[in-house]
């Protein structure tokens, strides 16, 4: 970058000072940003997706100039080539300048007269095209895969713009995703929590058995190392699967359940009765105060 230019573009147009920037130089074109959606395993493993998309192309009929075979563009007559019009105003500062594109020719700085019957003038001209993209393993919901100079064309003879694919990530069923980790609930019965157990997990990569440990609690989580998202730099470096374990109350239980459910509770601990031992202890006017 030429840095007198930034300065003299700022300062000069601002205090009426000369301004040597003109538009009608090479330019790069516009980026093209289309979604792509995909399923939450291939974002986690990585896929390969095609895209079919409409873009622009210099015409071949007139190599991009606009104009009629065996005609030239002409210098635009209001700019003079410069593709901006400076317009000057008086303020408490002295003298201003505002620059502005000129309307005539777009900031092109040329005029095209007799119009390429191929482009009706454009410079351009629009197909269906089919690009293959890689969609890397471990990217998130919203993130962009990059593929240089599949944009727009650029102006001028500058350079074309990038393809940047947006990718769009459907939800899954029972999995959730934090950076490179995830995220589960498995239910597990009262019997194998109190006395210990292996259960069934479903993982991103298939179902695994885990061995849970007697006296677990409800709400506890246990971590599967290495099950979780592989990170964009390395997929072999993966995040971990965080299981939370959550015990189950029966809601229907047979007349037999029941009597072993009470003979078990009166062996530990007697809970169903517990209230009634309270109020033997003098809590019945607390007890009575709670349920106003």
């Amino acid at each position: 970058m030429d840095f007198s230019d930034l300065f003299g573009d700022i300062f000069g147009d601002f205090f009426g000072g000369g301004s040597r920037r003109t538009s009608n130089r090479p330019m790069r074109g516009a980026n093209v940003r289309p979604p792509v959606r995909i399923t939450f395993e291939e974002a986690v493993f990585g896929c390969e997706k095609e895209l079919e998309l409409t873009l622009k192309d210099p015409c071949t009929a007139c190599n991009g100039t606009g104009a009629k075979s065996g005609t030239e563009p002409t210098t635009c007559t209001k700019c003079g080539g410069k593709g901006q019009v400076v317009y000057t105003s008086q303020s408490f500062f002295g003298t201003v300048r505002n620059v502005s594109t000129c309307d005539q020719c777009g900031g092109s700085g040329k005029m095209v007269k007799d119009k390429c019957g191929n482009c009706q003038g454009t410079g351009y001209t629009s197909s269906r095209k089919k690009i293959s993209v890689s969609i890397p393993a471990g990217i998130d919901d919203g993130q962009c895969v990059r593929i240089r100079e599949k944009g727009e064309p650029g102006i001028n003879g500058g350079p074309r713009g990038d393809l940047l694919v947006e990718v769009v990530v459907s939800r899954h069923a029972f999995l959730q995703r934090q950076d490179t980790n995830l995220f589960s609930t498995v239910p597990i019965s009262y019997a194998v929590a109190a006395l210990g157990g292996e259960v069934i997990i479903d993982t991103i990569d298939g179902r695994v058995a885990y061995e849970v440990k007697p006296g677990t609690q409800t709400d506890t989580r246990v971590r599967l190392k290495g099950k979780g998202v592989p990170t964009l730099r390395n997929k072999d470096v993966r995040g971990d699967h965080y299981v939370t374990l959550v015990i189950q109350t029966p809601e229907k239980l047979s007349h037999e359940a029941k009597e072993l459910l009470r003979k078990f509770d009166e062996v530990t601990g007697d809970s169903l009765n517990a209230a009634a031992r309270a109020e033997g202890n003098g809590t019945e006017t607390k007890r009575k105060r709670l349920r106003r």
